[in-house]
């Protein structure tokens, strides 16, 4: 058995201790915003926070999670309306929209680390997240105005 805070809600799973987060998150505990998109923890489609970092839950083992704080997109805000969504809904960032859940985990992190992110900060910290859409640009203009800078 695996104890862990999900979302706020202290939560137990008898699982595999080798099984990948993203399939304990959407397969057994039905919370299917965080997405699988390569599985080797290159595109970002399956950031969570653990213990407010992003991490690839692709790749992160159950056993890892054991006593630790996990938020996924559902656990974000409990409106739905971080800053981060609303910005991405105000610049309007989505095309296909399957990358944002971890775009937007991602950009969240980001700015809880550095309120008032450069250019080259969101660079960095997005560079572990793909979007095929390429709507790089407006990613970086949802970040500067969730953080209040643009």
């Amino acid at each position: 058995m695996i104890r862990f805070t999900l979302n706020g809600r202290e939560t137990t799973v008898d699982l595999d201790e080798a099984t990948p987060v993203l399939w304990v998150l959407r397969d057994t505990l039905g919370l299917t915003g965080t997405k699988f998109g390569c599985g080797v923890a290159q595109c970002g489609a399956c950031m969570i926070h653990l213990d407010g970092k992003p991490t690839h839950a692709c790749v992160l083992p159950l056993s890892e999670v054991a006593g630790r704080r996990v938020v996924t997109i559902e656990g974000l805000s409990q409106s739905g309306l971080h800053p981060v969504q609303q910005a991405w809904a105000d610049v309007d960032v989505p095309q296909c929209g399957y990358c944002q859940s971890g775009q937007i985990m991602s950009a969240a992190a980001l700015i809880a680390a550095s309120p008032k992110p450069t250019d080259a900060e969101i660079d960095a910290a997005m560079s572990g997240n793909i979007c095929r859409c390429g709507t790089y640009p407006r990613i970086r203009e949802a970040i500067h105005r969730a953080a209040g800078s643009r």
